[in-house]
């Protein structure tokens, strides 16, 4: 894996990943969260996201002008690759237009037009990031890519993404799968094991049998 990529896949496991119940914006609940913002507005963070994004971005030749997508997951997104390329100008969506002065809806960038690609923090239902590409093509932006930092897998909103960015490819630079693993990797194994109750093995969704230093099933208890 490229040192940059890498650099960031350990930085979100460390800073934005955590295990525990926890309730979704989606109105799910799940066994981890990521705040991909405690990552992207972190100042070494912030530069790795830049980097990587911008990489994809021109292994793509997607030939973008800018960057931009719904406030305030993609906000500090925007600004990391704006600022890395020198470049791309960047746009930020707002969740309504606004209801004073010339109520646009589209802030920064607005050259109608102009090749831009769409991006967003996490990817779990898909529902903001099919709004930002809504409102983009709505303002007469043409999308070439939509891409995202972390895609939830489970929450399956993969295909409402790559419906509404059709015929522009979506892309996903980690899963969540990635992010847990790295996470999984991170973790302390010197504790000694002590007994979970309640607890759901962080692999397999099992049982588990401990809680220490990591919730594991007996078959994942290594």
């Amino acid at each position: 894996m490229h040192s940059a990529r890498q650099k960031l896949l350990t930085t979100l496991a460390h800073k934005s990943f955590r295990l525990g119940e926890f309730k979704l914006s989606s109105g799910g609940t799940s066994d981890y969260y990521i705040d991909c913002r405690t990552t992207t507005l972190d100042a070494k963070g912030s530069r790795l996201t830049g980097e990587v994004f911008l990489e994809e971005i021109r292994n793509r030749e997607w030939k973008a002008q800018a960057i931009g997508g719904l406030t305030m997951g993609a906000d500090p997104i925007v600004v990391a690759v704006s600022v890395v390329s020198g470049e791309l100008n960047g746009f930020l969506v707002r969740k309504a237009e606004k209801q004073h002065g010339t109520g646009q809806r589209i802030e920064g960038f607005r050259e109608k037009g102009a090749r831009v690609v769409i991006v967003d923090d996490v990817c779990t239902t898909g529902a903001s990031t099919v709004q930002a590409i809504e409102a983009a093509r709505e303002f007469g932006f043409e999308v070439v890519g939509v891409m995202c930092l972390v895609e939830r897998e489970e929450a399956k909103g993969r295909p409402s993404v790559e419906k509404a960015a059709a015929p522009a490819p979506f892309v996903s630079i980690f899963t969540a799968n990635d992010i847990r693993k790295e996470h999984i990797a991170q973790t302390d194994d010197t504790e000694p094991s002590i007994f979970a109750v309640a607890a759901a093995c962080e692999v397999c969704g099992r049982p588990a049998v401990t809680n220490s230093p990591r919730n594991r099933c007996e078959a994942h208890n290594v």
